[in-house]
């Protein structure tokens, strides 16, 4: 799907009763960080469902049969089960931060440096923190390949606050629990890269009062 379309509605039969929204979450999984962000920003009143991902609610896999985080439940029954699909969701309802609207270039690049670190740079993330469940797996080449990825960014950051502009935007959000990911692998490795305007942005982000506000345990 293209990254700028709203996702397609599927239908689940919910309880009569339901109020807000709900929202299957991971605390620590980056897709389901970037949701949260998202709905956040909007001031989307939802409620959350913390996962335990060895014994997954039945009701979240009757609604997303894939079985991963994040999914959102509407109160009128709409399934969104890909988090960058929920962050549309969220900012089509409210967005006054204006993340879909970056200051500098336009969406169409916004969504393509998404789309490498969805596709290329979550792979050698993986490969990197997880080497025992890739049969492929080479650790330290798919560490070099996302410090690659990583120059990206540095390279946009060397005159701005954020990817797209002084103030954050999508590509942000979408981007940042990611590298987040990656830096904690081996943070003393990571602080001595030649970064330091995405070790910057990754601080400022991280350490922000929403990304500590949607950090807290649910409850």
């Amino acid at each position: 799907m293209a990254l700028h379309q709203l996702p397609s509605r599927r239908v689940y039969s919910r309880p009569m009763q339901a109020q807000l929204p709900i929202l299957y979450s991971f605390r620590r999984c980056p897709y389901a960080m970037r949701a949260r962000l998202a709905l956040d920003v909007s001031a989307q009143a939802f409620e959350v469902v913390e996962v335990a991902l060895r014994n997954k609610p039945a009701a979240m896999l009757r609604a997303s049969p894939k079985g991963t985080v994040p999914v959102l439940i509407d109160t009128n029954g709409t399934v969104i089960d890909e988090s960058l699909d929920i962050m549309l969701w969220a900012l089509s309802r409210n967005d006054p931060e204006q993340w879909l609207a970056p200051e500098l270039d336009d969406f169409a690049a916004m969504s393509s440096l998404i789309r490498h670190f969805d596709e290329h740079f979550k792979g050698h993330l993986d490969r990197y923190k997880y080497p025992n469940r890739f049969v492929d797996a080479d650790r330290e080449l798919s560490r070099r390949e996302a410090v690659i990825s990583l120059h990206r960014l540095e390279s946009r950051l060397q005159s701005s606050r954020y990817l797209f502009g002084n103030r954050a935007a999508l590509a942000d959000m979408a981007i940042v629990p990611f590298v987040r990911q990656f830096s904690a692998v081996d943070l003393d490795w990571f602080a001595n890269l030649p970064l330091p305007n995405t070790a910057r942005w990754l601080a400022m982000i991280v350490n922000s009062p929403r990304f500590v506000r949607i950090m807290r345990p649910a409850g």
